[in-house]
């Protein structure tokens, strides 16, 4: 985009992308939602196989992946997660 956009131009690519954000968004929290379902069948089958609620090692793992790719923001995104779907500890 060059430095002489109009008003008008500019307001259109911000539509735009704003309607593309919309879209991601809902398929993100489409997304949040499947996770939460396939957490709480973990959950549930480690319960009924005696074991603990929550795998602290597998949270571990899950966190680091998410730090390697999106830095620090990326933990504190998996940590809203781990609770959105675990509950809090």
């Amino acid at each position: 985009m060059s430095s002489s956009v109009s008003a008008t131009e500019a307001a259109q690519v911000i539509g735009a992308a704003r309607e593309r954000i919309d879209a991601l968004d809902g398929q993100i929290l489409d997304l949040v939602r499947e996770r939460m379902a396939v957490s709480a069948t973990v959950q549930e089958a480690r319960i009924a196989a005696g074991g603990r609620r929550v795998h602290l090692s597998r949270e571990m793992e899950i966190l680091d992946r998410y730090r390697q790719r999106l830095g620090k923001p990326g933990t504190t995104l998996a940590m809203t997660l781990l609770e959105l779907c675990r509950g809090r500890v």
